[in-house]
């Protein structure tokens, strides 16, 4: 399984892809963040990031695009920037056909490092050893990206059972 993970944010949009199957060792296929300047209209930024991670998808041709599922912040202003830039990768996803998964922070934090509460220093550790690499990403919103794909990767399979054992017992007229 390819995944694109986005971790969303107007002026820096972590991109990540992430290739293989639970259970055996992950590829990093590539890694980035996309950027728009702080300054600009944020019409301006929506089709910057829009273009980014068109290219991404365009290059990588992912499966899945797993997305950071926005969560409640005290800043509703980063709230509001964070919500439009996964709308936009959902978007994009979307608009090709490919499936959207979206993760809450704390999902991810919890399948890479073991912990819901890791800070971001401990998720960076685990993906560069759960990935081999050399170095942890930088920033860190690029190691979250990978972090997204990573997790999406590992939960997949679980979550498809139960979604086939929903159907199953909803097709002979239970309600889950």
């Amino acid at each position: 399984m390819r995944v694109l993970g986005v971790d969303p944010g107007l002026t820096r949009c972590g991109v990540g892809v992430v290739e293989g199957v639970a259970g055996r060792p992950l590829t990093m296929l590539g890694v980035g963040v996309v950027r728009t300047p702080a300054d600009a209209d944020i019409g301006v930024r929506l089709v910057g990031i829009e273009r980014g991670i068109e290219e991404w998808i365009e290059s990588f041709q992912p499966e899945l695009v797993a997305v950071e599922r926005v969560f409640s912040q005290h800043n509703v202003r980063t709230v509001m920037g964070t919500a439009q830039a996964s709308a936009v990768a959902m978007l994009c996803a979307s608009r090709r056909g490919i499936p959207v998964a979206l993760h809450t922070p704390s999902e991810v934090k919890a399948a890479v490092t073991g912990s819901g509460r890791a800070d971001k220093a401990q998720v960076g550790a685990m993906v560069t050893r759960l990935l081999r690499l050399s170095a942890p990403p930088k920033p860190a919103d690029a190691a979250d990206a990978l972090a997204l794909a990573i997790c999406h990767i590992w939960r997949a399979p679980a979550q498809t059972r139960l979604q086939q054992a929903v159907a199953l017992h909803t097709s002979k007229g239970r309600t889950p």
